[in-house]
């Protein structure tokens, strides 16, 4: 591959350029690229540069040593977000802040891999299963967070992994919340493959130049074929998803679970 250059650099987001190949990359690493209003509103315009027919494959990954950590919750009791009932409105929130992103980035009519350098949680795992192609670092791992503070998978995740790993395992994944490393999400089908880290920019490089010389039009065929048939109901679980995560806002579970996260301690959970 021929030297990246920096073709725009949003507050939250760089978008990178090498003839037709592009490349995504969330720059939030102080805070493990975590998802804000900001960083959707960064993705989305990069992603709207990125649909462009000089560029034929685009590489999606995060700046420093994390994917994504999921999304950002110190603004989560902000006035912008919350509803008429004090609570926080994550249904609108979904549906404005992460929905539109994601669904852009799944409907570029070209290849999209998702190179996972770092840890990659919560709508981080919704992120990455939004592309085409997954790869991940060795050292890297998934994280379905949202049952750790009393919610559950959105922007899609139900769909996603699901639909990559079965449901036994997204079960696994959702309830118990834990770290599935890359070894094990290779194992499973969660990622498309693994390399040693050393070698893991190279090579990623290296898939995006064979993709951005490739038949685009075939592969955007390619992509309509699998979205037909793997995710013809997505756009019903997303809105499902965003209702089953408003009412849990209404929980004692959820408050507990973020004051204990703030606290930077395990949750008392009792079940309301």
């Amino acid at each position: 591959m021929a030297r990246m250059e920096l073709q725009r650099a949003f507050e939250t987001v760089n978008l990178w350029r090498s003839d037709s190949a592009a490349k995504i990359e969330l720059n939030r690493p102080e805070s493990l690229n975590a998802w804000d209003a900001r960083l959707g509103e960064d993705l989305a315009a990069a992603i709207e540069a990125a649909d462009d027919d000089e560029i034929r494959a685009v590489l999606l990954t995060g700046a420093g040593r994390a994917f994504c950590s999921g999304a950002d919750l110190t603004g989560i009791g902000s006035l912008e977000t919350i509803d008429d009932t004090g609570r926080p409105d994550l249904r609108r929130i979904l549906h404005e802040r992460y929905h539109p992103v994601l669904g852009a980035l799944r409907a570029l009519r070209k290849p999209v891999v998702s190179a996972v350098n770092g840890p990659c949680a919560g709508i981080g795992v919704s992120l990455a299963l939004s592309a085409d192609l997954v790869y991940a670092r060795r050292s890297a791992y998934f994280l379905l967070a949202f049952v750790n503070i009393g919610l559950v998978p959105d922007g899609g995740a139900s769909a996603l992994v699901t639909s990559r790993v079965g449901a036994g395992r997204a079960a696994e994944m959702a309830m118990l919340g834990e770290r599935v490393d890359a070894a094990r999400a290779e194992a499973w089908g969660l990622v498309n493959g693994i390399v040693e880290d050393d070698l893991f920019d190279e090579r990623a490089a290296a898939l995006l130049d064979r993709l951005a010389a490739g038949p685009t039009r075939a592969y955007a065929g390619i992509k309509r074929q699998l979205a037909a048939w793997a995710h013809e109901g997505l756009e019903r679980q997303l809105d499902l998803e965003a209702e089953i995560q408003h009412e849990m806002v209404g929980t004692d579970d959820f408050a507990e679970g973020v004051l204990a996260f703030a606290q930077k301690r395990a949750a008392s959970f009792t079940g309301r």
